[in-house]
């Protein structure tokens, strides 16, 4: 059992939630392991974390991390407009969604694309294993073409990319990881609750029982074939003192060593482009692949006060009677 307390004065264990009931060696559960690590180096305080999540077995991983943290599980695909509405009565909460590919790609993909647009500051993890596995084994949109189902089936129709989609509409923080590389997976997640906007993070995460087999595209073995990580991601928080001489241009934040290609994370179209030859040559790209420090979130755009709404007063909140009156006259 961990000892050491974090920056919040909480041990580790503090940041864990129920017993998984997920299938033993399912990647959700990696990943709820790497999410529990990021919270606890982050020092985040469990009452200002709000989980969010629809409906799928990715869903229902809020239930294994930060017990004593909010959670709300709402209806199929509407965990977005959810997140959104909470967020903006309270900012003082951290926002982390956590969705499957079915649940955003499918049913969720419009209220996916419109947090996106809208730049809602929420961390967006999708546990993303191509199938469904609550109902047995189907294709989900994410699935690749060609890729065949555990009993034969093969898909016929192209798959939807969410970090593709993310960045075609100018998300301000896209990354892409695998369930297996906590390496990689856990200075992500602490980057994307540090951003201020929409950060989508779209992590294969193999589904053991229906769709780890040959054929399969995002099979444990199929990822760990073809994975090509375009960086070394390392994430140092604003509350430890970090002496480095920064280039002008150069994220704060985030620094990166790179590997390989010289892939500029600040480059939208260079981050489209390397999905693009990672799909034609057979590999899947991880790591950071696009983000924006400048774009203001949802809240800021829209004027909302940091005082959380709840706290408002009844006269704060309604106008007098020149205010409205003023207010109407612009419509006149």
């Amino acid at each position: 059992m961990s000892t050491a307390l974090n920056r919040a004065g909480l041990a580790r264990d503090a940041y864990k939630g129920a017993a998984t009931t997920l299938c033993a060696g399912c990647g959700h559960n990696s990943i709820t392991n790497h999410m529990v690590k990021a919270l606890y180096e982050l020092g985040v305080e469990p009452h200002l974390l709000a989980k969010m999540s629809g409906i799928g077995c990715s869903s229902k991983t809020p239930a294994y991390f930060v017990e004593t943290a909010h959670g709300f599980n709402g209806v199929h695909g509407r965990m977005p407009s959810l997140t959104t509405g909470a967020h903006l009565a309270n900012r003082q909460l951290i926002m982390l969604g956590v969705s499957g590919d079915g649940d955003t790609a499918s049913i969720g993909l419009g209220q996916f694309l419109h947090m996106i647009r809208r730049n809602v500051d929420c961390t967006y993890i999708i546990e993303d294993n191509g199938t469904y596995g609550l109902t047995k084994g189907q294709f989900s949109a994410t699935a690749d073409l060609g890729s065949v189902q555990k009993k034969g089936a093969v898909n016929t129709f192209q798959p939807i990319d969410p970090c593709a989609v993310a960045l075609a509409l100018g998300c301000s923080f896209v990354a892409r990881s695998f369930s297996g590389d906590g390496k990689q997976v856990v200075p992500l997640i602490k980057a994307a609750i540090a951003h201020r906007g929409t950060a989508i993070l779209d992590i294969i995460s193999p589904c053991v029982t229906f769709n780890d087999h040959d054929g399969s595209t995002k099979s444990y073995s199929w990822v760990k074939d073809h994975e090509e990580s375009i960086a070394d991601v390392s994430f140092i928080p604003f509350f430890e003192e970090v002496h480095v001489d920064y280039e002008p241009g150069t994220v704060r934040d985030i620094v990166l060593k790179k590997l390989g290609e010289d892939h500029d994370p600040a480059d939208r179209q260079a981050a489209i482009k390397v999905i693009e030859e990672g799909r034609a040559e057979g590999h899947l790209v991880t790591g950071l692949l696009y983000v924006d420090t400048k774009m203001d979130d949802f809240a800021t755009t829209e004027h909302i006060p940091q005082r959380p709404l709840k706290d408002l007063s009844q006269d704060e909140l309604r106008l007098s009677r020149d205010q409205f009156s003023q207010f109407m006259s612009e419509f006149a």
